[in-house]
């Protein structure tokens, strides 16, 4: 996916202006922006859930899936299509409108595996749901059968700026990672990509990595926006808890760069406050995950979940093939 000239992109000093601006400020530009392309009070449920678990030969420093390290998460093989479905058939009934796929891979591989992948999107789109991968890299060919399969969104993260990207991760490149994205745009899979707060990095890192973002030529459809929940045995295990006034930032930043894009406030919303997730709902965050569980790690309640929605006056986004389960 190419990024577009400096003359018409977005430059890191403009980027970190935003960022740096008094934060009151900051929130009522994100929210202006919001308002003039998404509705008000909308807000978008997604269900990810697990579909290969652990034995990913990529290092990246945050995973617990990684088998570069000793954690608790163990490999598992790729669930069975009807468990697959099942589980989408009970997100729908609890208000979700798409739902999310993890495969703990380093890289999409032709076979039988990717095979039964195909079958999960082709199974999951039949029941109404927007439908959303991530395996990790993949070629054009091989988004071109994702997208034959009904296939709507593919989550592939940057993570962090180019700069920080080699004290994350060492076992692929990110231009590997813009790459995949470029593949995606080609055959008109709707992209997903944010990254994660919280491991060490700069503001100027975090800055970058919007920027980047911002300047794909589209950029991303939806922009997941995570604070690092620490895993023990991996290398960032015993890095401090974010501010969440940091998220706040960077959700507003990403709404103002971004005005079209779903952004998502994702993992590490388990440790924020109800206020804390009301302020990065107001800077801009429309979407979250719905669930008890984010891949490995813990996500808040349903329940609690509900009640902040009622308490708040927000409404789950209804999509028109579960307007029922949705309004519900």
């Amino acid at each position: 996916m190419s990024q577009k000239h400096s003359a018409h992109g977005f430059t890191l000093e403009e980027v970190r202006a935003i960022y740096d601006r008094p934060l009151l400020p900051l929130l009522d530009e994100a929210r202006r922006v919001h308002l003039q392309h998404h509705a008000e009070n909308d807000i978008e449920l997604c269900t990810l859930i697990s579909v290969k678990t652990g034995g990913c030969s990529e290092d990246c420093a945050y995973c617990p899936q990684s088998n570069h390290y000793e954690t608790k998460v163990d490999a598992e093989k790729v669930l069975d299509l009807e468990d697959v479905i099942a589980a989408a058939r009970r997100a729908k009934e609890i208000g979700s409108t798409r739902f999310c796929m993890g495969v703990a891979w380093r890289e999409v591989k032709d076979g039988p595996t990717f095979d039964r992948i195909l079958a999960m999107v082709r199974g999951v789109k039949e029941l109404g749901l927007e439908t959303c991968v991530t395996a990790g890299m993949l070629t054009e060919l091989q988004a071109a059968r994702l997208k034959d399969a009904g296939l709507d969104v593919y989550n592939h993260n940057l993570d962090t700026s180019r700069e920080n990207y080699h004290s994350i991760i060492t076992t692929r490149s990110y231009d590997d990672r813009l790459r995949t994205l470029e593949s995606l745009h080609k055959v008109g899979i709707r992209v997903c990509s944010g990254g994660i707060i919280g491991m060490g990095e700069s503001v100027d890192d975090r800055c970058e990595m919007l920027r980047t973002l911002a300047n794909l030529d589209p950029p991303p459809d939806s922009v997941p926006v995570n604070a690092l929940v620490p895993v023990e045995g991996t290398p960032l295990a015993n890095m401090p808890p974010i501010d969440p006034i940091h998220l706040v930032r960077m959700i507003a930043v990403a709404r103002i760069l971004i005005p079209h894009a779903r952004i998502r406030l994702s993992a590490g919303r388990r440790s924020l406050s109800r206020e804390a997730q009301l302020m990065c709902m107001l800077a801009g965050a429309n979407s979250i995950f719905f669930g008890d569980k984010l891949l490995t790690t813990p996500n808040p309640e349903q329940n609690d979940d509900l009640e902040l929605f009622r308490a708040a006056g927000l409404n789950a986004m209804i999509s028109h093939s579960n307007s029922k389960a949705a309004a519900e």
